[in-house]
């Protein structure tokens, strides 16, 4: 009995002999057609090939809290431009309607030069503009970056009150106020009251506050004892009756050639006549009846060869003079 060796090299199959094939003939293949849902899908994953790195850049640029930082960024960069830069500063306002009260003090008390566009309030620059003397009414307005304009509407003077050395403005309404600028063709009324009976209240009011000092035990100072001139000449000088003014200005209407007046609180309105004496006519609207008086006496007393030192019309039906010695 015979045993077959394990490790005997396994032998092939003999393969027929291959030959070269000199001429081939073509076979038509079946036709092959896209299916639809190819062409979509193949679109479909260009795509995504696409819009998925895209939608990690998106997470991160469109994220709501770059955006807010992003916008505060922007911000203080155009706060930081803004600030810095002169275009947004007050740096040249202009004045409308003055024509007595000077620019650069309405400029001054308005608070506005050199100040910053955001830093800018209209409503309180015009409300302090207003209260300088003689304003009436005051207007700012403020325009996008730097333009400003101030328009005032001024009250003004009728004639002019001299206290002293102290000028002041009379309006209207009889209020004084302190002269601004040189005046020409106004009436001027110089006020001969003296300086005792002048401010009875301002002393009255004084006398009281020394009278409670001394009460309460307290030193008494020189503050208190004394004042100013220019306090005393602000205490008289508050306004001008109402009387006294309108006779000053009818008195200037009927004689033009008149630009200076004297006032007495015990004669009222005088002024110097050019022949050598003082006239006084009184206060009120009625002083053409007074000039009338006042010519008849003088036409009695020249007539006469009489030399007037004083002629008074302040009362036109008791009239009194005083002649020349």
């Amino acid at each position: 009995m015979s045993t077959r060796k394990t490790n005997e090299k396994q032998r092939l199959r003999k393969q027929p002999r291959m030959r070269r094939v000199y001429s081939a003939s073509s076979t038509p293949l079946p036709g092959l057609k896209m299916p639809k849902t190819a062409a979509k899908r193949k679109r479909r994953n260009s795509r995504q090939r696409l819009s998925r790195p895209m939608a990690g850049v998106r997470g991160v640029v469109l994220n709501s809290r770059w955006i807010s930082l992003a916008v505060a960024a922007l911000c203080v960069y155009a706060l930081f431009i803004i600030g810095g830069d002169d275009r947004f500063y007050l740096n040249y306002i202009p004045v409308e309607g003055s024509s007595t009260i000077d620019i650069n003090s309405i400029v001054a008390e308005s608070g506005l030069a050199g100040r910053h566009i955001f830093a800018a309030d209209p409503q309180e620059a015009a409300d302090r503009i207003s209260e300088i003397g003689g304003v009436v009414t005051a207007t700012v307005t403020l325009h996008w970056p730097n333009d400003v304009m101030i328009r005032i509407r001024e009250k003004p003077p009728l004639a002019t009150w001299q206290e002293g050395d102290k000028t002041f403005w009379i309006d209207e309404d009889g209020q004084l106020t302190t002269s601004r600028a040189q005046t020409v063709g106004l009436l001027n009324i110089i006020s001969e009251a003296p300086p005792d009976s002048a401010a009875p209240d301002a002393i009255r009011e004084k006398v009281d506050k020394i009278i409670g000092t001394e009460e309460a035990g307290e030193p008494v100072t020189d503050e208190s004892e004394t004042t100013t001139d220019e306090e005393t000449v602000a205490s008289r000088a508050a306004f001008v009756p109402r009387d006294v003014l309108a006779g000053a200005l009818q008195l200037r209407e009927l004689r033009p050639n008149i630009d200076k007046l004297y006032y007495k609180p015990s004669d009222g309105l005088g002024y110097q006549d050019g022949r050598g004496w003082t006239a006084y006519f009184g206060t009120g609207r009625d002083m053409h009846q007074k000039l009338v008086v006042y010519e008849t006496i003088v036409a009695n007393l020249l007539e006469r060869g009489a030399r007037p030192a004083y002629i008074s019309v302040a009362n036109q039906y008791k009239p009194y003079y005083r002649l020349v010695p």
